[in-house]
């Protein structure tokens, strides 16, 4: 699958399966707009990438800002000419339920996961139209299932899913198709900050890797090659689709019969 003389503007491309993705499409031909919050890690990673001869700019952007997404995205068009996938791989996980998560928390995580891919479509779908293209969440498989004390994560994810295929049916007829990727357990930053919290952190590693049964959790760049897959017109009939890439995950259901 090559990128040549595209361009891709990613949200969370710094860090984690953004960074992996970024990497990805860089190597088959793409331009890359790297867009994150973290400006250490995306400029390292837009320099490398450069380094390596291949086009790439870095935006520092809070997605839950219209302002600055659009900024980046106009930024990323003068750079390069044009828009021709985004990939909304920018999200914050935080813990609570519905009695425990304060409005500060709720806000925090609509404003990066939802409110965020919203921000990223608006502002880069005038430009994508121009000539149609792609659209890839990396959503979760808690949009499609849930676990205890994630409510604004587990919610933020199940609306990613929503917005997905309402994008999928407004704008097909323009040529642009929007899928969904829902990751498993994934070796990121992310999962790092929260195996963290608990006082054993190598102990929440085996349990994630024991509950996939594959045996193991996913790298980030396996998560990347399928969203490079659905980026890609090789998926040019694959739209409103919702991809689980969760070694199994979702499959198994709990509990040992008996034989």
């Amino acid at each position: 699958m090559r990128f040549d003389g595209k361009v891709v503007f990613v949200t969370g491309g710094a860090l984690g399966i953004g960074r992996a993705a970024c990497e990805i499409f860089a190597e088959r031909g793409a331009s890359v707009a790297i867009v994150d919050w973290d400006e250490n890690a995306g400029n390292e990673l837009a320099t490398r990438v450069k380094q390596n001869g291949y086009p790439a700019v870095f935006h520092k952007v809070n997605v839950a800002n219209f302002d600055d997404v659009q900024t980046a995205a106009d930024s990323t068009v003068a750079a390069f000419g044009r828009i021709d996938s985004l990939v909304v791989s920018a999200g914050i996980q935080r813990y609570g339920t519905a009695v425990s998560t304060d409005e500060a928390q709720w806000d925090e995580v609509m404003g990066v996961n939802l409110k965020g891919a919203w921000n990223a479509a608006k502002a880069c779908i005038p430009h994508i139209q121009k000539q149609g293209g792609s659209i890839v969440n990396v959503s979760s498989v808690q949009a499609l299932a849930s676990q205890q004390n994630v409510l604004a994560y587990t919610a933020s994810k199940h609306g990613l899913i929503g917005l997905t295929r309402s994008m999928a049916m407004d704008f097909a007829k323009d040529g642009i198709r929007a899928n969904a990727v829902c990751p498993g357990t994934v070796d990121t930053p992310m999962l790092q900050w929260a195996a963290s919290l608990d006082p054993n952190p190598q102990s929440v590693y085996d349990a994630c890797n024991a509950m996939h049964p594959l045996g193991r959790i996913a790298q980030p760049r396996e998560i990347g090659e399928v969203i490079a897959f659905l980026a890609h017109e090789s998926s040019s009939f694959v739209t409103g689709a919702v991809w689980t890439v969760d070694g199994g995950l979702l499959t198994q259901i709990g509990g040992v019969p008996k034989v």
